[in-house]
């Protein structure tokens, strides 16, 4: 595996790989890297000619700068992950490659941003969509994969790629969780070990939330998620929402044959952590989505 920290660098090495006719796959990663990534990087091994990971721990995507200072940093042991999934070019620049200038671009997502992630976390997606960009053109990648965990970011990284005209395919991939159902997440690692257990009551409202969707409004749903969490002293919910999958809008009830998204928000003791699953009311019944793509 090639690892690259160079702008200049990973710029040429795509750009004649690109003119062999080599297709690129590419998975952006803040590293930490956990079975989710490596999902996506198989796919993209399967998929493509060529597959790069990137990590680079973005500082303009951080509302918190304690969140930012104490996100897991473990470039030796990812980098072990990477060759073992066979990963082909690792691009690992640090912050001056990538913010050479002060980027003063502001990116509006309209109703996408107003939003779970984009209300609460002002400024958030600013930086997803300058950081992405850049990536996408260092990279030059024929296909970008994420997972759905981070739903609302795909979105935005969706209408980024339209309303800029990269000519990027955005490949989602659904959540990986662990036995207990906890998606995992690089964010996991800060979790002591009583919180890590209560921190599975995500998964648990979630399901909670799904299996009442047929019986319940939606005002009484999350009412219902507020209650259950708030039994929880480690558990501070931000946000529960049962919103349209794909512009992600609050929907006030789910009409059968429809498809929902249930998404949640919430901090484990100091750590921020996101989740989702996709659902459809099918003949009064609720069915798991399939992934989208």
């Amino acid at each position: 595996m090639e690892v690259i920290e160079r702008v200049s660098i990973i710029r040429d090495r795509m750009q004649a790989l690109r003119c062999s006719g080599k297709r690129i796959g590419f998975v952006p990663t803040m590293g930490a890297l956990h079975e989710g990534h490596l999902q996506l990087l198989r796919a993209s091994a399967q998929e493509n000619d060529v597959t790069v990971c990137s990590i680079f721990v973005n500082p303009t995507q951080f509302n918190n700068p304690d969140d930012y200072r104490l996100y897991p940093r473990t470039l030796e042991q990812d980098t072990a992950l990477l060759r073992s999934v066979g990963c082909d070019i690792l691009f690992a620049p640090h912050a001056e490659e990538v913010y050479a200038q002060q980027s003063l671009l502001q990116f509006s997502f309209g109703p996408l941003e107003a939003v779970m992630e984009g209300e609460h976390r002002p400024g958030h997606f600013n930086g997803v969509a300058t950081v992405v960009g850049k990536l996408f053109h260092f990279v030059q990648p024929h296909r970008a994969y994420f997972g759905q965990k981070d739903l609302q970011q795909v979105a935005v990284v969706k209408q980024l790629v339209q309303g800029l005209s990269f000519g990027v395919e955005v490949v989602r991939y659904p959540t990986i969780r662990e036995e207990d159902g906890l998606a995992m997440s690089s964010r996991n690692k800060r979790l002591e070990a009583g919180q890590r257990q209560v921190a599975t009551m995500l998964h648990g409202a979630l399901q909670l939330a799904k299996e009442q969707l047929v019986k319940k409004p939606v005002y009484t749903i999350k009412a219902t998620v507020e209650a259950y969490l708030t039994s929880a002293n480690e558990i501070r919910l931000e946000y529960f929402e049962i919103v349209h999958p794909d512009t992600l809008q609050p929907l006030a009830e789910v009409q059968p044959g429809q498809e929902a998204a249930l998404c949640i928000a919430a901090y484990v003791g100091p750590v921020r952590l996101i989740d989702n699953i996709l659902v459809n009311l099918n003949g009064g019944q609720i069915v798991e989505g399939e992934e989208r793509q």
